[in-house]
């Protein structure tokens, strides 16, 4: 790191040296717009250059258009080096859901905010077969993007400013508030299949796949004439299969539909706007979002257990059907109170995720089950209750103070499935209990094992859960301009929920001028985030490959029987210590920001590895109940994370046009420094986190990951060429901790063109990956199954789509 940043710096200050001299700018960005941001601080004359902590501010419309993006996570996972996220394949739920990190952390150690208020987490807990096991994020897909105006992402643990989840960052998404006018845009993209290096390794259904339909239309209008608007986006989306399998000619590997999942997506939002007098000012904002995805699971071949031959003579590719519904719906009043600034708000969302498993069968009841299953599913809903007061004063160069409270509450639900889903039937057709005797089990002839219950690729959830909790939280937020090139700010919360208790975090940041265009900032702060209720209730019983193999795992809720009897204990807070330091530089054409950053978290919550029936603690009752493994939630790591952000732009008149260019990257190294068993289980650390599940945890973000982007626009002409480089990843196989998988080092090429043929019409066409970039090939993996996905590479780096070309066009009425 050194060697390579030291040189980037040291030339970055020699050029700048060159250049003219200006005041200060009003931001500093990846994109480089005029914005000013409400991240991080809550004095309104703050901007992202002048902010004591780092904050992106990224032009969202000019992103998209430019590089053929059609969902947030994906915009963001090549525009910011520290965001990272991947597209799934067989890993269940979120196959529909990507999972998404910051500086490589947990996905829900990232706090997302909907235009300033906290936005509701997913329901769905990642599992296996993807990153962050354990976790529940935040689905950022659930917003449209033609409804966003720009999104803030804050690098810097701010749990005293906003509370649970934000200690690696906070994501602010700033919806549209265009306030006339009506614009309509159109995306077509699709896939241009071809084996990596011109090889035959992998195929797939077509030539062309993936193909990605996009349609949206955005309308602005006044609500009278002081400052009033509503804006309105709808936006449809369509995705189609794009199957990327180990050619079966070649490799035996036990997944026959390897790839993207199809999708339908469904959006409408609003963000509206009334002055009530002329101090008050009424606000509102949220939407509706539906998901409906097709994913297909493993394979399950003609003579595996979980097969019906009767039904299925060739075996099977089971498909998993999933409905995401989202709704958020925010409501306040800002207004003026003896000169402070005052903001009333209430913030609801909601998310259901819901399964429905086709293709498939229940083995135990062999010619007599079903082929379709309602398994049922899950949901969560959080309602916020709260208001921010701020005003400054006139002590020294400026002090702005800011205090609030809130009140939340949260429920979480798993709803139940049909019950041939879930259950075991005994050669009878009776449900199978701990007293069946083993001679009316249902047997698989041909390997002597009991045929799993419920539905194969996702069994149903076998019990309904009702659960809730609620938080208050109270906070101080000041910031002081000691004199006018000197500014530092604190803040501390406090934080009380009903579940386990209280907590109270603070931090202190500060910033100093050197000169107008250069000056010195950093952070130290305390974090936390509380344990979910999905985190904390949620249990099933399903079935997952290892090693081509299929094994009964079932994952035990925090509060069962099973977690109790092996002492896990209940679910605590997760703490973090952060502190970050770094430098800005900004004149008229170029703008730099610098920032070093220590992460350390405490008692992070993950999933346990997988206990079997030969442990000497809890295998009799394993087999007792026919679970060939068992896992658990639990507080079991403490890492840290050391890292460095660097972001540099630079603008250029040339000839009759002008280059915008900017360079970010990235640079990460996490460390798990405990494994902390309970007293029960001591001396079987690698069981409690094996060196496999520690692999994944440690390749949540590459070490280090780069952008630079070009756009040139000259008359009516514009092009766009964007180059990412994902570090190296290493993952481990199932055959012992040095069975390495090494993916290395890959640069993806983004390139577009596009032309006004009006003032309000655009036309853009290019491609993404366009020189067919894929993970390295692990062929002595495939055909064992020894992968994580069952494909002949896993869900890591750029994805395994391949090459795509698009066109997109736009017309403001």
């Amino acid at each position: 790191m050194k060697k390579l940043i030291l040189p980037i710096v040291l030339c970055a200050s020699l050029f700048v040296s060159a250049q003219e001299k200006k005041k200060d700018s009003d931001s500093l960005s990846v994109q480089g717009i005029d914005e000013v941001t409400v991240t991080g601080s809550r004095n309104k004359k703050r901007t992202a250059i002048d902010t004591p902590v780092p904050v992106d501010v990224i032009d969202v419309k000019q992103i998209s258009q430019a590089t053929g993006q059609v969902d947030v996570n994906q915009l963001l996972q090549f525009a910011a080096p520290s965001f990272n996220s991947n597209k799934q394949s067989g890993s269940d739920g979120a196959d529909a859901v990507d999972p998404a990190t910051l500086r490589g952390l947990g996905p829900d150690q990232t706090l997302v905010l909907l235009n300033g208020k906290r936005y509701h987490q997913s329901s769905l807990v990642n599992l296996f077969g993807t990153k962050g096991r354990g976790n529940s994020g935040t689905d950022m897909n659930t917003i449209p993007l033609d409804a966003i105006k720009r999104i803030e992402v804050l690098r810097d643990g701010a749990s005293a400013q906003y509370g649970s989840d934000a200690i690696a960052g906070v994501i602010n998404v700033i919806l549209n508030d265009r306030k006339q006018g009506f614009e309509a845009k159109a995306f077509y993209g699709l896939n241009l299949f071809r084996s990596p290096h011109g090889g035959n390794e992998i195929v797939s259904d077509k030539k062309l796949d993936g193909l990605t339909l996009d349609v949206s239309g955005n309308y602005g209008a006044r609500i009278g004439n002081k400052g009033g608007f509503i804006n309105i986006t709808g936006e449809v989306i369509s995705k189609g299969y794009a199957i990327r399998n180990a050619n079966p000619d070649l490799y035996t590997a036990p997944r026959q539909r390897f790839g993207d999942a199809k999708s339908n997506n469904y959006y409408l939002f609003y963000n509206a706007q009334i002055p009530v007098s002329e101090k008050t000012d009424f606000y509102s904002f949220g939407g509706y979002s539906y998901r409906n995805t097709d994913a297909y699971a493993w394979t399950r071949s003609a003579d595996a257990d979980g097969n019906a031959p009767s039904i299925y003579p060739d075996g099977f590719n089971p498909i998993e059907n999933t409905q995401i519904k989202d709704f958020n719906f925010n409501n306040g009043l800002k207004f003026k109170v003896t000169n402070w600034d005052v903001d009333l708000y209430n913030a609801f969302g909601s998310n259901q995720f819901t399964y429905n498993i086709n293709n498939t069968v229940n083995a135990t009841l062999g010619a007599n089950s079903k082929t379709s299953f309602d398994a049922g599913g899950h949901s969560l809903l959080q309602n916020t209750s709260g208001f921010n007061a701020s005003k400054g004063f006139g002590v020294l160069e400026g002090l702005n103070v800011a205090f609030g409270a809130e009140f939340r509450y949260e429920q979480f639900k798993i709803i139940k499935g049909e019950e041939q889903s879930y259950a075991a039937y005994d050669i009878n057709g009776n449900i199978v209990t701990a007293s069946t005797p083993e001679d009316l089990l249902v047997i698989n002839p041909l390997s002597g094992n009991v045929r799993p219950a419920g539905s194969q690729g996702f069994p149903g959830y076998s019990m309904a859960v009702n659960q809730g909790r609620n938080n208050v939280a109270a906070y101080l937020d000041t910031e002081l301009d000691l004199t006018k090139n000197w500014m530092i700010s604190a803040a501390g919360r406090f934080e009380n929920y009903s579940d386990f208790g209280s907590t109270v975090n603070g931090k202190f940041a500060t910033r100093y001028k050197i000169t107008n265009q250069f000056a010195f900032r950093g952070s130290v702060s305390t974090g936390f985030r509380a344990p979910s209720l999905v985190q904390k209730f949620y249990g099933l019983n399903f079935t997952n490959f290892q090693g081509g193999q299929l094994v009964t795992i079932q994952l035990a809720s925090n509060d069962s029987f099973l977690a109790k009897s092996v002492g896990i204990p209940q679910l605590k807070q997760e703490k973090s210590v952060n502190g970050s330091a770094g430098f800005t530089f900004n004149s008229n054409k170029f703008t730099a920001t610098v920032d070093g950053y220590y992460v350390k978290v405490k008692d992070r919550i993950v999933l346990t590895g997988n206990f079997d029936q030969t442990d000497d603690k809890i295998g009799q009752i394993l087999i007792d109940n026919h679970i060939d493994q068992a896992q658990f939630f639990t507080n079991a790591i403490d890492t840290k994370t050391l890292g460095l952000d660097l972001i540099l732009t630079y603008t250029e008149n040339i000839g009759n046009g002008k280059l915008t260019s900017s360079f970010a990257a990235n640079f990460n190294d996490m460390e798990i420094t405990s494994v902390n068993t309970t007293p029960e289980l001591k001396g079987k650390e690698d069981v409690y986190l094996s060196p496999r599940e520690r692999a994944f945890i440690l390749a949540s973000a590459p070490k280090s990951k780069f952008n630079l982007s070009l756009n040139y626009k000259i008359n009516k002409f514009n092009t766009n060429l964007q180059l990412v480089r994902f570090d190296k990843v290493t993952l481990i196989g199932y055959n012992g901790p040095d069975d390495y998988q090494k993916y290395g080092a890959k640069v993806t090429t983004d390139l577009s063109f596009g032309y006004d043929f009006t003032k309000n019409f655009n036309w853009t066409i290019g491609g993404k990956n366009v020189f067919n970039r894929y993970p390295n090939l692990q062929v002595p993996a495939v055909s064992d199954g020894n992968t994580e996905s069952g494909g002949i590479f896993d869900p890591v780096q750029m994805g395994f789509s391949g090459r795509q070309i698009f066109t997109r066009l736009h017309y403001t009425f």
